[in-house]
């Protein structure tokens, strides 16, 4: 049950199934890879916007909630984003960055929300000045 793709960018991702269904737990599941394809797709819009607004961002933690159907094809129905974002900024600009990758520039988002109820929190870690 190991899978091996090999990425258009030419990068490898082992895949596997768990030991109860035949596999050897080699690998991550494929489904897990749609949400750790999610991530990484919002994760880089809203670092690279904030740095375009001039933002310092010094570390970023996002966290995926999902829930999946019970029936085959056991699709995600409910997806929670919990952005946790360190630097110096505002909480609007967080909610700034956010709102354009989830409404315009994430494509991951975007297939997703078609058929998962997507929605998102942010915890704004402040640093530097203006510090409390």
């Amino acid at each position: 049950m190991q899978f091996e793709a090999v990425t258009g960018s030419n990068h490898r991702v082992t895949m596997d199934a768990e030991k109860a269904h035949d596999g050897d737990d080699t690998g991550a599941r494929p489904m897990e890879l749609l949400l750790a394809g999610l991530g990484g797709c919002t994760g880089m819009d809203v670092v690279s916007i904030l740095k375009k607004m001039r933002k310092q961002v010094t570390n970023f933690t996002l966290n995926i909630h999902a829930e999946r159907a019970a029936e085959h094809p056991k699709v995600y129905t409910s997806i929670t984003l919990e952005y946790i974002i360190e630097g110096t900024m505002e909480e609007k600009d967080v909610e700034r960055a956010i709102e354009l990758s989830q409404n315009k520039f994430c494509s991951a988002s975007a297939m997703l929300g078609k058929t998962a109820k997507l929605s998102y929190t942010y915890k704004l870690l402040k640093t530097g000045a203006g510090k409390p």
